[in-house]
């Protein structure tokens, strides 16, 4: 399985990894660690099986004129059952179109109509 994530800025994943540590230190969440170097991220994308070098050279023409996104995150949340916490970030307009547009403009690669990361399906955190 393949991810297509979208990063942060480096002063925002100082923010967030300090807030990871500061839960892990009172025993409310140790989430954030139990995957080795795990950066803060909002995952856009899944695929099972993609031709790596047509997606990347698709991937490259798609973004390479696109501008950063601001991102507010005003809640915190939670799946049942998974032992996660996440930063839930408020849905935008922007946000909205910017996942959209990355389905259609690489729908070739959509392999998994039951993704939870496809269009109406999608909650990003």
């Amino acid at each position: 399985m393949y991810g297509f994530i979208a990063i942060f800025d480096e002063k925002t994943e100082q923010v967030i990894k300090d807030i990871w540590k500061e839960l892990k230190e009172k025993s409310i969440s140790s989430y954030a660690y139990e995957v080795e170097n795990r950066r803060p991220h909002i995952t856009v994308a899944s695929y099972n099986n993609i031709n790596k070098t047509e997606f990347i050279k698709q991937m490259d023409e798609f973004y390479n004129d696109k501008p950063a996104l601001d991102i507010t995150f005003n809640s915190i949340g939670s799946f049942l059952n998974s032992g996660a916490l996440f930063f839930s970030p408020t849905i935008t307009r922007e946000l909205m179109e910017f996942h959209s547009i990355h389905h259609k403009y690489l729908k070739q690669f959509n392999d998994d109509p039951n993704s939870l990361y496809l269009p109406d399906n999608w909650i990003p955190h």
